[in-house]
């Protein structure tokens, strides 16, 4: 049986691509794996707090050596690690804000990105200990990023190949809803595709 990590970060609750993407994803994999387990993490409905200073202290103290306070304050982001450890398949829906991700989603890599907890330093340089796990990203861009002349402007994908690789989720699978400023048009063939794509990731 496996387990599904869905996160989902678009702040718009109707109407937004990423949210309507990943939940098709889900849902054929579901039909074509009966008993999977979905865990959703909704970090634009329920926002994460952004780190500060107590946060750290918390991070960077041993878990036997912190304080009540700390403890309390590392317990949120010690719950997002766990999903993380618990999942076989984590799929994320990133729409591009800016040319990057949410600040939602930044949040919560910010708690999961953890030196000693889901990264470790070694002899040879940073080891990432998420291992043996799938990643799909949904991403949903007004424009078109993934080629072309407005390609250097992806900070998104970018960025998240290399935080999660960081973190040892290096089985990425990219899929990109692009052209959704470009008018209708343009948003029901960016929508024919990815449900393609979804139809070729999981065969029936």
């Amino acid at each position: 049986m496996s387990k599904i990590l869905l996160i989902n970060s678009s702040v718009r609750r109707t109407d937004s691509i990423s949210r309507k993407v990943t939940g098709e994803f889900v849902a054929k994999w579901q039909a074509r794996n009966p008993g999977t387990i979905v865990v959703e993490r909704d970090v634009a409905a329920q926002p994460l707090p952004h780190l500060t200073e107590q946060t750290l202290g918390a991070f960077f103290t041993p878990a036997d050596q912190r304080t009540a306070e700390q403890a309390e304050i590392a317990k949120l982001s010690e719950s997002l690690v766990q999903e993380l450890f618990d999942a076989d398949v984590i799929v994320i829906g990133a729409p591009m804000y800016n040319f990057s991700i949410t600040s939602g989603l930044k949040a919560w890599i910010d708690h999961v990105a953890r030196a000693g907890v889901t990264f470790k330093y070694g002899e040879s340089g940073p080891v990432g200990l998420l291992t043996g796990k799938k990643v799909y990203i949904f991403t949903a861009t007004g424009g078109v990023y993934s080629s072309g002349p407005a390609q250097s402007m992806d900070f998104l994908g970018t960025y998240l190949r290399t935080v999660l690789g960081f973190i040892g989720l290096t089985d990425i699978t990219f899929v990109h809803s692009e052209g959704l400023a470009m008018g209708e048009v343009g948003v029901e063939k960016a929508l024919a595709q990815t449900s393609e794509t979804i139809n070729e990731l999981l065969p029936a």
